[in-house]
């Protein structure tokens, strides 16, 4: 097989004007093609990554400017296992060329391009297909810029497309990308500080942050800052290996780390043992079900403060211990979080005395691709107890964003503008969380209040509806279309059941309530 370098075809950019949107649309009418080709829409987005960073990479090795470390550096892919040289095949030989990419650079342990491609194998065996997407699809498009490393923007699209069409089960991949910009807007990163998620499924919190600062501090990411950014600043964990890949993909995409530093996902499981690193800030939406993630029923943790099998307490217990003196998190969290009793009222007590935890946003249902699904998000700050042991929590200030707001996925989505009032509620203070203006929707609660409900309850509400449970029905036409896509959803599940029994194969399954184990591990993230 020859690994010689051809040279390149240039790419043009992509057309005036168009759109992110329009580039996700493009390829996602590509990925229904492949799907009557047995390809699945996450093997397909996998597919699609390996071939976008290659094409990426090649972009980048031709061109100087702020994502170059400096102009002698190596090319993110060895010459003969690049983009160039898929460029000069075709057919069999396409294809024969492509796994060898795949095998080879997979074979670099320790690395985060080895990470990305160990283990890859090619799952667009039909040589026209593959030749398409290579240089009909992808190749005709610049994907890089000067202002970002590349159309990340793209790929997290595509996956967030993927996630919609919830007969795939990607959808258990997502949190609602304006709730994590707004999350990461309120915690206000700075440049120095460490940033984690300890259950990071395709990294969109890791990458929100890195965004942010990079608005924030462009001028300043030029030496030691932006190499601290790119080589451990930001950091994750995920159980899955193929979620793993995912996110590092999705952050090289997105121009966070370089592919021959050390990987910035860790595999493991978060629960199983005591942090041997600690952070400034966590952002996370941990999974749903009971015990450890690897599936035991149960977490014995001498750094717990209580033993429980539920796992997002147990996730707000290792949170805390992987924040530093003075650090912050933001966690979603569902209802039971706020009021299960025994472990789940000790955690509350001692999160409330140990850490200053000022604010709760209470979220509307309709914004997560489960069904359902009532969810919070937690903002604390582990200071440790005030002078003369006083607890830390001064008030809890809660927002209501549930009360008389209705969200849909496709007739009404949730949208970061929707998200501005809570925002600038939490900011009101200046920093001083107890000089925040009070609103209709956002009010304190005090320790003494908090201490004193029963099982230190957190289930706080700021509002009640204006005109009873009917004003939170939807219009006619909103409830018709949830109808559709709830039978077409349906539909879809007995054609797989169908498609299983005929085969021979086993039944899939899929509780759909949020709570089994194996169903939700990486629900919502």
């Amino acid at each position: 097989m020859s690994n010689s370098t051809p040279t390149p075809q240039t790419s043009r950019p992509a057309a005036t004007g168009e759109s992110t949107s329009t580039l996700v649309n493009r390829l996602w009418s590509y990925c229904e093609l492949l799907r009557h080709s047995g390809v699945s829409t996450l093997d397909y987005v996998e597919q699609l990554t390996y071939l976008l960073f290659l094409k990426m990479a090649d972009e980048r090795s031709r061109r100087s400017g702020r994502f170059r470390v400096n102009e002698s550096e190596e090319p993110l892919v060895p010459p003969g296992r690049d983009w160039a040289s898929l460029m000069t095949r075709s057919a069999e030989a396409l294809v024969d060329h492509y796994e060898f990419i795949l095998k080879d650079l997979g074979s670099r342990p320790g690395t985060m391009l080895g990470e990305v491609f160990t283990k890859a194998q090619n799952k667009i065996h039909e040589p026209a297909v593959l030749e398409r997407l290579i240089k009909d699809l992808i190749n005709p498009h610049r994907w890089t810029t000067e202002k970002q490393d590349l159309k990340g923007d793209a790929y997290e699209g595509l996956l967030q497309r993927g996630a919609e069409d919830r007969k795939t089960g990607a959808g258990q991949y997502f949190t609602p990308r304006p709730l994590i910009d707004a999350m990461v807007d309120c915690v206000q990163p700075q440049l120095g500080e460490t940033i984690t998620d300890p259950a990071c499924g395709t990294g969109g919190f890791l990458i929100a942050a890195h965004a942010n600062l990079v608005e924030r501090y462009e001028d300043k990411l030029y030496g030691d800052e932006g190499r601290k950014l790119q080589t451990g600043a930001i950091t994750g964990y995920e159980l899955v290996r193929e979620t793993a890949r995912l996110a590092l993909m999705n952050m090289l995409l997105h121009g966070i780390g370089t592919s021959e530093a050390k990987p910035l996902i860790t595999i493991k499981d978060s629960l199983a043992k005591p942090p041997q690193r600690f952070y400034d800030i966590v952002l996370a939406n941990p999974p749903f079900g009971v015990g450890s993630v690897t599936g035991e029923s149960y977490v014995s943790r001498t750094d717990f403060w209580a033993q429980t099998t539920n796992k997002q307490l147990n996730f707000v217990q290792h949170i805390y211990n992987l924040l530093t003196t003075n650090g912050r998190a933001a966690i979603v969290l569902p209802d039971n979080v706020l009021f299960e009793g025994g472990a789940g009222a000790e955690i509350r007590r001692r999160l409330l005395e140990t850490c200053d935890v000022h604010t709760l946003l209470r979220l509307p249902t309709g914004i997560f691709y489960a069904n359902g699904v009532k969810a919070n998000v937690l903002f604390f700050d582990k200071t440790g107890p005030r002078s003369g042991g006083r607890p830390a929590t001064k008030s809890l200030w809660v927002y209501d964003f549930r009360t008389d707001q209705r969200f849909t996925l496709k007739q009404r989505p949730l949208r970061r503008e929707h998200l501005d009032d809570f925002v600038e509620c939490f900011r009101s203070g200046g920093g001083d969380h107890f000089a925040r203006k009070e609103t209709d929707r956002f009010r304190p609660y005090s320790y003494d209040e908090l201490i004193a409900r029963d099982k230190v309850n957190l289930d706080l509400t700021v509002l009640q509806s204006k005109s009873g449970a009917s004003s939170t029905l939807a219009s006619p036409d909103v409830i018709a279309q949830e109808i559709v896509d709830e039978l077409e959803v349906a539909l879809a599940e007995f054609t797989a059941v169908a498609r299983a029994l005929k085969q021979g194969k086993p039944v899939p399954t899929d509780s759909g309530d949020g709570n089994s184990t194996e169903s939700s591990e990486d629900q919502e993230r």
